[in-house]
């Protein structure tokens, strides 16, 4: 089973920290799973599309519900459509294995080539989740009882697992992942990030729109904090609209891009010190 060798160095439109780059090149050595936590907005989910990218491999993504089962992501079984095919007389419905269809874990398996597998927003499902996974991510198999048959992965996927800390994963199951928590960037690394989208944002502009965007995400009793995609949506707006640096501070033009809840907007324009 083939293995990837490449480091990841991440790439001109996903600004990694050190720890970060070294936190995904330690896990595919090991190749153990990246548990991704942080709070939203981070870039956890677009980590993975940015490893997908540097390494040119295949992105699979199973986005998770509270509703999503493990057996999901390795196969259903599709009763309901074999029925009606025997019900009209269509050939070929005594073969099952046309009525099984491979799900995100399971295409990631039998990919014929290594591929990058996202397991987005973990921490959505139910307690019991994670652990209905162990086998399949420790043993790199499973086994389909309606053909008797195993999908054993052809190469090991790159495996990232992104949590927004909603609730704890189980132990036995962390003990398996490398654990990296993505720390909300400086207020220096954010300019960087910032600028990767608006290469060509007037400097004071952008300068004031931090100093905003950094002092609402530090009043006390905020209960939603604006994220980085926030900004880059603010800084987007404010450009669109032609708002002059002046005019961020005191007119707080565009405010609803950064703050989402009533609560949180009065405490904003109550606030004197952005």
């Amino acid at each position: 089973m083939s293995e990837n060798t490449n480091q990841f160095q991440g790439t001109k439109e996903y600004v990694a920290s050190e720890e970060l780059m070294a936190s995904v090149n330690i896990a595919m050595a090991l190749q153990k799973p990246l548990l991704i936590k942080g709070e939203p907005g981070t870039g956890k989910t677009m980590l993975a599309e940015a490893v997908a990218r540097a390494l040119d491999k295949r992105l699979i993504i199973w986005n998770i519900k509270s509703t999503t089962k493990a057996q999901d992501g390795l196969y259903v079984y599709d009763t309901i459509q074999r029925l009606y095919d025997g019900q009209f007389g269509v050939e070929g419905v005594d073969d099952i294995a046309r009525y099984i269809k491979l799900g995100k874990l399971g295409e990631a398996f039998d990919s014929e080539e290594q591929v990058v597998l996202l397991i987005d927003e973990i921490d959505k499902a139910d307690l019991e989740f994670p652990n209905d996974l162990l086998w399949e991510l420790d043993q790199m198999e499973f086994y389909i009882n309606e053909t008797r048959r195993t999908v054993k992965a052809k190469h090991r996927p790159i495996v990232i697992i992104t949590s927004n800390a909603e609730k704890e994963l189980p132990d036995a199951f962390l003990r398996r992942c490398i654990f990296h928590y993505i720390d909300f960037p400086s207020q220096e690394l954010m300019e960087e990030i910032v600028r990767v989208h608006f290469p060509d944002v007037e400097e004071h502009l952008l300068k004031n729109a931090m100093e905003v965007f950094y002092n609402i995400r530090s009043i006390r009793d905020i209960r939603k904090k604006p994220s980085t995609s926030e900004l880059i949506d603010w800084v987007n707006a404010l450009q669109i609209g032609g708002i002059s640096a002046d005019r961020i501070r005191g007119a707080l033009p565009f405010i609803g891009v950064v703050v989402k809840k009533d609560e949180d907007l009065e405490l904003v324009r109550h606030e004197t010190n952005l």
